[in-house]
């Protein structure tokens, strides 16, 4: 057994493979947990499968998706292999004359196969504008002011575009913050049918394949909501289910409701003046609950701690009466705090893949990208986008 490669062979290992520097911490990170070559290689190919699946799915039903942020180099390069390999449909915001330069100086050969936006020179301004206004009349917003919105704030106008003309969702985020991707959604697009709480899932690739689904989980909300009630919590187990559906194709979510307490084997404090749980088991056991009875065909028990979700043997010990128990592979942290810190130890620390965050609980999906993103990043994260484009869909 091989445990231990010079770095050469590190290096043309990855280059013989052909992938990003990304693939290369990856395989350093798992020789030093002790995983051999060919273990490392199924590894790698596994985690590259899933990728091409998803691709694979997008492409067999193309979405039309918008890049607001089309001057950008990575968006702009992510934008070209998405037109060369035929995933989607896009339609780039932005100058057109500048991204047709920008194109011809980085070598990008398939941008005239997208649909160019000009937000300065757009014939539907003014009805992107009046219709803007009407929907944010309530909140006092003119005509001037959804004008401007609509000219000179790109994610805003990609949001009245899936509004208005039926594209099937937007990625941004290469140069905006969150806040600034989620804001128009929320206010044009809105959350979708019997949802209020958006969240964000990431799927986890682990080499260890006893785990979840082939080693793979999704985990929610590691993104968006800091402190969710019961039912937010709820709604985020079914919509993180969705997603581990129409994004990992999973066929059949085993869903776990994350604590430090396995059916009540910790009790909760309470406040004594107000009475109030200081902790989070009673949450999650009444979101359990309402996960249950309001969407009664996910596969969803609670609470469990980790090990007794993951681990066939300790769940048999701390859960035997369990359905969900030693098989999960949907976990539903309890708090923001949690799923970040979370995700980012299994990541770091065990060797793990992590791909997303995947925003949920918009009516079409809009999706967020870290500002330190790569061109495999956006390119992958059309792909989830058009998955989930096509899932709303069918509902």
């Amino acid at each position: 057994m091989q445990k231990s490669w010079n770095f050469q062979g590190l290096v043309l290992f990855y280059l013989g493979e052909n992938n990003e520097h990304v693939w290369l911490s990856d395989l350093i990170l798992l020789s030093l947990h002790g995983k051999d070559r060919n273990t490392i290689i199924t590894i790698q190919q596994r985690n590259m499968d899933l990728l091409e699946q998803i691709v694979a799915r997008a492409k067999a039903d193309k979405q039309r998706i918008v890049l607001p942020e089309a001057e950008e180099e990575r968006t702009l390069k992510a934008a070209d292999r998405v037109l060369a390999d035929d995933i989607a449909d896009l339609i780039l915001i932005g100058n057109p004359a500048n991204i047709h330069k920008l194109a011809a100086e980085w070598g990008l050969k398939n941008i005239d196969k997208a649909a160019i936006v000009d937000p300065e020179n757009n014939p539907k301004r003014e009805e992107y504008a009046e219709k803007l206004a009407e929907l944010r009349k309530k909140k006092g917003m003119t005509l001037d002011q959804a004008r401007e919105l609509v000219t000179k704030n790109n994610l805003y106008l990609g949001c009245m575009i899936i509004k208005t003309e039926g594209a099937d969702g937007q990625i941004s985020g290469a140069l905006s913050t969150t806040g600034d991707t989620l804001r128009p959604a929320l206010q044009i697009i809105k959350c979708a049918p019997g949802i209020t709480c958006v969240s964000g899932a990431m799927l986890i690739l682990t080499h260890e394949q006893q785990y979840g689904e082939n080693g793979i989980v999704v985990m929610g909300d590691v993104a968006v909501t800091p402190n969710p009630t019961a039912d937010q919590l709820a709604q985020i187990a079914y919509t993180t289910a969705e997603t581990a559906k129409s994004v990992a194709g999973f066929q059949n979510p085993h869903i776990a409701m994350l604590s430090f307490s396995t059916k009540g084997s910790a009790k909760d404090a309470r406040d004594k003046e107000t009475g109030k749980s200081v902790y989070i088991i009673d949450k999650v056991v009444e979101a359990t609950k309402i996960a249950k009875e309001k969407f009664p065909e996910l596969d969803v028990d609670g609470e469990l701690q980790a090990d007794a979700a993951l681990v066939p043997a300790v769940a048999a010990k701390k859960a035997p009466g369990s359905a969900v128990a030693g098989k999960a592979n949907v976990l539903i942290v309890p708090n923001l705090e949690v799923g970040n810190i979370g995700y980012k130890l299994i990541e770091r620390l065990g060797g793990a893949k992590a791909i997303g965050p995947i925003l949920q609980g918009i009516a079409r999906p809009v999706n967020d990208l870290s500002r330190g993103c790569c061109v495999d990043d956006i390119y992958y994260m059309v792909a989830i986008t058009a998955c989930q484009a096509q899932d709303a869909k069918r509902k």
